[in-house]
């Protein structure tokens, strides 16, 4: 064999050595398999975060089955329970204190107790009033205690209590009574004999502390359809705040602008001539306003999300944990969604994260309309987040919670699917660089965000809660809504009160606030608050003197006190607000979160309105107080039925206490002006209609922390970007290969209702 030959053969032997190790080398990074594999971030929870976990049914049916036996007073069923009846209204977890929690978490303490608050109304008492028991341990409970006096300063009226489901319907069969009295104006303005109109309640009820006097629109009822763009014009106002209902009376009435005694006037006047009605038909399902039944048929479908490997984030119990990141979660039935002990790298950044009220105003010139003031959490916003639609309302993978709750009734109930979680693409950069200047080469992290959601559906509107957490360590809360918009019957000057979106439909103008307290702990429990702005100082230029330079300068401030630290709503704040540590980073800057509220809010009401102090948490975009055991969130359920004398008035948790070096929340309030227009038919889309916050890390690093995420991609020109060696997203082609067989569709959530 010739040396030529022995040269040659050595030559492809080394190429083929090289080509079989770039082979190995690649498949070291591409998926070896489509198997599911375990979150990079394994968890290690030992079960602390169920130290915050919601109640389970059965621990409910245990709190209930003590009371039954422990109080010595009958109690009914609140789905059957009259005004003049004991019942239990509500059942919910009792969160232990702070210091107890984390002597707990982080000082190796005992478990706190596990107990529940129970909300009872006392209607067959010589004195009917509200009243709250903490009862535990659970599971097995031994003891109750009374808490009210401690909580609110005193016996909680009877009349502030949430109306109930049976308080409801007893209401609209007296209603149903009265329409009877006015069988031809029906016919004539409806087309109607009263069975086929529907009520919408609005709140509060009356203009002084004691009053339940409530008005009622009516809407025709068209199945399938919203009836809430289709009111008759005609409103009723109630007076339910005897103890027996057979002492309730209907008020008054209203119909196109004009108000009479009763069904019975209006009936003598139709029939005398005198009342001039507008006929009305009764609409179509095909051809209603409100329809949202598709008009064309199916397309192709559109883009699908899905995890090649499997879920990158871990559901244990209550915990989630996502790469850095780990929460703990959970749902309040009438404040809705709460985290706790929100933890990145293991650094607790937020003790508790959750949503205090969202308030809806409305305008109208009729007096339904004019009147609404909804507070939410009166009508339950964790309670009415039913069954999330997958692939609509959160991806078709996403991993669905069931939440539990117990009110007005002595069952546990459950909304099966109503919390989600997913990894989500935002199909934007977290961050990039492309170099065309010294040296070549292209840098950059997609930002694939984990986001907790659940939707709320509170009579007409549908609030789309999200939570999402950033690989830079930031936290984003943002609200969206959607649904079907309120109105009034046009008459009149109605156009200054919203826009014409229907032959007969006034969209009535109305906001939405909402409030969320934030207990930061930054680097620790007692932080300062800080800011910092941008001013302009004009000087001399220093090299030559004979020019003025306008120089931008950072203005910084430390705030004392409360009462500085209060923004009021809608007015310049500083661009730059943080909650900061004493303690520095590597730059002896000190480690900081960055409060970023966006927000289009409306104007608040007037402070001298006689039920403002019921939400004076909305005189504020901002407000950082001193954290207190005593001050748990910022309203009350019981504000919305006596606002003029508010169980819980945010306003005074202001009274300038110092804010330096201590444990401080941040009370954020956002929200947006809506208007109503032609497109708001049939249903308000999400678009423009979201508003939120962000906390965010200022100087808490030392770099951004995302530098190390393993989705990071780096090449430079000298490399070669088609291998999975150099840059990962070449291994695409591979894993696209895992494309899950989904689970067959399943919707249960007209199952509770």
């Amino acid at each position: 064999m010739s040396l030529k030959t022995v040269l040659v053969l050595l030559g492809l032997a080394l190429a083929t050595i090289f080509a079989l190790v770039c082979v190995l080398l690649t498949r070291e990074r591409t998926p070896r398999s489509c198997q599911h594999l375990p979150p990079e971030q394994e968890d290690t929870e030992d079960g602390q975060s169920l130290v915050f976990a919601d109640l389970t049914p059965e621990e409910m049916s245990q709190v209930v089955g003590y009371l039954q036996g422990h109080l010595g007073v009958p109690l009914v069923d609140a789905s059957r329970a009259k005004p003049s009846d004991n019942c239990i209204a509500s059942v919910d977890l009792q969160v232990p204190g702070k210091a107890e929690v984390l002597r707990f978490l982080d000082g190796g303490g005992a478990r706190p107790p596990r107990e529940a608050l129970a909300v009872l109304y006392f209607g067959k008492q010589p004195e009917p009033n509200i009243t709250e028991y903490v009862v535990g341990p659970l599971p097995r409970p031994a003891y109750h205690r009374d808490v009210t006096v401690q909580k609110y300063g005193g016996k909680v009226p009877y009349h502030r209590r949430p109306v109930t489901g049976k308080e409801y319907a007893d209401i609209n069969a007296l209603i149903q009574r009265e329409l009877k009295k006015a069988p031809r104006f029906l016919a004539a303005c409806c087309e109607s004999d009263g069975t086929n109109l529907v009520t919408l309640t609005t709140a509060p009820r009356g203009f002084k502390s004691g009053d339940r006097v409530t008005w009622f629109v009516l809407f025709h009822n068209v199945a399938g359809t919203g009836y809430y763009l289709s009111p008759v014009g005609l409103e009723v106002l109630v007076d339910h705040g005897d103890l027996h209902v057979s002492r309730w009376q209907l008020r008054k009435v209203f119909y196109s602008g004009r108000y009479f005694a009763g069904t019975g006037d209006l009936e003598r006047e139709f029939v005398a001539g005198v009342l001039e009605v507008v006929r009305l038909k009764q609409p179509r399902a095909d051809a209603v306003l409100g329809s949202m039944k598709p008009r064309r048929p199916p397309g192709s479908p559109g883009p699908l999300q899905f995890e090649p490997q499997g879920p990158r984030y871990s559901v244990r119990n209550n915990r989630i944990t996502f790469q850095d990141w780990s929460i703990a979660f959970g749902m309040s039935p009438n404040t809705g969604p709460r985290l706790f002990d929100i933890r990145y790298r293991g650094e607790r950044i937020v003790y508790e994260l959750s949503l205090q009220e969202a308030l809806a105003l409305y305008s109208s010139n009729c007096p339904g309309g004019m009147s609404t003031r909804y507070l939410d959490g009166s009508f339950g916003i964790g309670r009415f987040a039913y069954e999330l639609l997958q692939g609509l309302d959160c991806p078709y993978t996403a991993t669905y919670v069931d939440r539990h709750y117990l009110a007005e009734t002595d069952t546990p109930k459950t909304n099966q699917n109503s919390l989600c979680i997913f990894e989500h693409d935002s199909a934007l950069p977290l961050r990039r660089h492309f170099s065309d200047s010294q040296s070549f080469y292209y840098g950059g992290l997609r930002k694939n965000t984990l986001v907790i959601r659940t939707i709320s559906t509170l009579i007409n509107y549908d609030y789309v809660w999200d939570f999402m957490f950033h690989a830079s360590g930031a936290v984003e809360v943002r609200v969206h809504a959607t649904g079907y918009i309120s109105s009034s019957f046009f008459h009149g000057r109605g156009t200054d009160y919203g826009n014409r979106v229907g032959p007969h439909t006034l969209g009535t103008m109305h906001l939405h606030h909402i409030h969320y307290k934030v207990d930061l702990d930054v680097d620790g429990q007692l932080n300062s608050l800080e800011t910092q702005d941008m001013e302009y100082e004009f000087v001399k230029d220093p090299w030559s003197t004979q020019n003025t330079i306008e120089r931008p300068y950072l203005r910084r401030e430390r705030l004392e006190k409360e009462d500085e630290a209060a923004f009021p709503l809608n007015v310049p704040m500083p661009r730059y607000l943080s909650f900061v540590s004493p303690n520095p980073n590597k730059w002896e800057h000190p480690r900081s979160y960055r409060i970023q509220i966006i927000s289009f809010a409306g104007k608040h009401l007037p402070t001298n309105s006689s039920m403002e102090r019921s939400v004076s948490w909305g005189r504020y975009q901002l407000a950082v107080t001193r954290r207190k055991e005593e001050e748990p969130t910022s309203t009350s359920i019981y504000n919305q039925n006596d606002p003029w004398t508010p169980t819980v008035a945010f306003a005074d948790f202001i009274n300038n206490e110092t804010i330096t070096n201590e444990d401080l929340v941040a009370w954020i309030t956002v929200g947006f002006l809506h208007v109503p227009h032609a497109e708001d038919i049939p249903n308000t889309v999400t678009v423009g209609n979201g508003v939120g916050f962000f906390l965010r890390p200022y100087n808490y690093f030392n770099e951004d922390p995302s530098v190390d995420s393993p989705d990071s991609v780096y090449f430079s020109s000298e490399q070669d970007v088609g291998t999975c060696g150099a840059n990962p997203l070449a291994c695409l082609s591979s894993a696209a290969t895992c494309a899950p067989r989904l689970p067959p569709f399943h919707f249960g959530g007209f199952l509770n209702l």
